[in-house]
């Protein structure tokens, strides 16, 4: 439904020819709508008047007084003020959606039902709608009411649990993972739903809960409790049997990474260090062996690794066939060839900060690639374009609803 012409639709990516309407803040609903637009949807952001989605203030580094963060979880998508809260806000939002595709939203449940924007009502005047609802719990079930953060889903979907050293308490990864999960699940669903609605002509609701996309991540968690009795534990920079893979020191003082876990490539690893016959010593010839003798073969290999320096370290376990890789800063990624060859990292213009360096749309597809086309913009940047364009209101119409505080 996008209101570009079939040329300009190729040209801005593989989705272009829908509309999504994100009306969520903060993070896990936004990253979806990040994704989508990546891949050329058309992105029309509801925001509150005056203020706008708390992201545009978030972020530890503000130069300018501006959030290095909005312009990333943003980028391609248009901004339009809009007091959800007003039940004028509401008659708009509704007549955008009306005109859209999907919907984003990442309120608590039953707030978009209080608005009168429930999907059974929305999905009247536009039966093909896919309305995507991102939540700390889901839409149903007893704990539906709660407010729920990614901290949260990660604490009850388990990856807190087992994210630390053994002898400290749970740890984070450092970034927002829960939201960004819950996101990329919730994208997921999208696609299935409008490639559904492709044969059956109807929407229908995704329904994307945090602690569920973070359960899903977990592995074999849950049978190895329910079948064999076993509580993963926090094993802090290894995996229990999984040896070896650990970070090792060099005679740079830095640390890299080597997993070589596999039997053919402990082979490789033993040879590259000079004692070809660990691999056929009864402690490390097998997956089960390494894995009860983890500490022993990991300083063995901290032994060798601690008198090479980095990049000779590197060169010769490359060379052999053996996986490593250092621990990468940002400073890291800037500096690295193999991210400028496969163009990781892409440069904008920003009217604040000049260059801005983010990283690009992914995955890479080889006939429809996504791309990112401009940063977060500001607020209400695109009123004139959806009121006036969209809905078609004259200026007059647009100038009242803004003395009004509606948009």
């Amino acid at each position: 439904m996008s209101i570009d012409d079939g040329a300009a639709q190729d040209a801005r990516g593989p989705l272009s020819d829908l509309r999504v309407v994100e009306m969520g803040q903060l993070l896990a609903g936004p990253f979806c709508g990040q994704l989508l637009g990546d891949f050329g949807a058309e992105v029309i952001k509801l925001e509150s008047p005056g203020a706008g989605d708390p992201m545009r203030q978030w972020g530890r580094e503000k130069p300018h007084g501006k959030s290095l963060w909005w312009p990333v979880v943003a980028r391609n998508k248009k901004s339009v003020t809009c007091n959800l809260r007003t039940p004028e806000g509401q008659d708009l939002a509704r007549r955008i959606i009306e005109r859209a595709d999907i919907v984003v939203e990442n309120f608590r449940p039953g707030t978009l039902e209080r608005w009168g924007l429930d999907f059974e009502r929305l999905r009247e005047a536009n039966p093909g709608l896919v309305l995507v609802r991102v939540s700390g719990f889901g839409q149903t079930g007893p704990y539906a009411p709660r407010a729920g953060y990614g901290s949260i889903g990660e604490a009850m979907g388990g990856i807190r649990y087992v994210t630390g050293d053994a002898d400290k308490p749970p740890s984070r990864a450092g970034i927002s993972l829960g939201d960004s999960l819950a996101a990329v699940f919730a994208t997921i669903g999208t696609l299935v739903a409008v490639h559904n609605r492709t044969r059956t002509g109807r929407g229908q609701v995704v329904d994307s809960a945090i602690y569920e996309a973070v359960l899903a991540m977990m592995e074999s968690l849950l049978p190895e409790w329910a079948v064999a009795g076993y509580q993963r534990e926090r094993t802090g920079s290894v995996l229990p049997n999984v040896s070896p893979s650990n970070v090792y020191p060099t005679a740079s003082g830095e640390m890299i990474l080597i997993a070589a876990n596999q039997d053919t490539v402990f082979a490789r690893l033993a040879k590259t260090m000079g004692r070809p016959e660990l691999s056929g010593d009864p402690r490390y010839a097998g997956h089960a062996a390494r894995g009860r003798n983890m500490a022993e073969l990991d300083e063995i290999i901290a032994a060798w690794s601690s008198g090479v320096e980095t990049a000779e370290l590197l060169r010769t376990l490359h060379d052999n066939g053996v996986p490593a890789g250092r621990i990468y800063t940002a400073r890291d990624m800037f500096e690295d060839p193999h991210f400028a060859a496969r163009d990781a990292i892409v440069r904008l213009a920003h009217p604040d900060f000049g260059e801005l360096p983010m990283h690009n749309a992914f995955p890479k597809l080889s006939e429809t690639p996504g791309a990112v086309r401009h940063p977060g913009p500001g607020l209400g940047a695109h009123n004139q374009e959806v009121y006036g364009g969209l809905l078609e209101l004259n200026e007059a119409e647009i100038a009242a609803l803004s003395e009004r505080g509606v948009i």
